[in-house]
């Protein structure tokens, strides 16, 4: 009787085994289905930002150029004195030598406070 006592403790212990193995085995099977999934997703990331960083380095250089556009000096057009052909042609350009060589005005500085001036007339409130 012992004997048969010994064999039936091992039998529930085996069936006790394999219903908790079988509870065990479903939840990794659901989480190396995330695993894959949040991998798969990952690597769709990871080609977005490549993709996004070649964009932003090709909009940089562009960037670049335009600033590069825009800092040059522009070049001054050729005047009239430059290859005078005839007397009055020389005698034109060395008056409107004086006018082209004058600076132009100075721009005011401009302020962030408030208008400094008065305001008159029908739409001032």
């Amino acid at each position: 009787m012992r004997n048969v006592r010994g064999m039936m403790m091992v039998a529930v212990l085996a069936v006790a085994g394999a219903v908790g193995c079988d509870q065990s085995k479903a939840e990794l099977d659901s989480t190396k289905a995330q695993l894959t999934s949040v991998t798969s997703e990952r690597d769709g990331l990871k080609t977005q930002l490549d993709a996004a960083k070649q964009q932003v380095a090709a909009l940089q250089a562009q960037v670049a150029q335009l600033q590069a556009a825009a800092a040059k000096p522009a070049e001054p057009a050729p005047t009239a004195a430059a290859e005078p052909e005839e007397k009055g042609k020389k005698h034109k350009a060395a008056k409107a030598e004086p006018a082209a060589a004058t600076p132009a005005p100075a721009k005011p500085a401009e302020t962030t406070g408030p208008a400094s001036e008065a305001r008159k007339g029908k739409g001032h409130f």
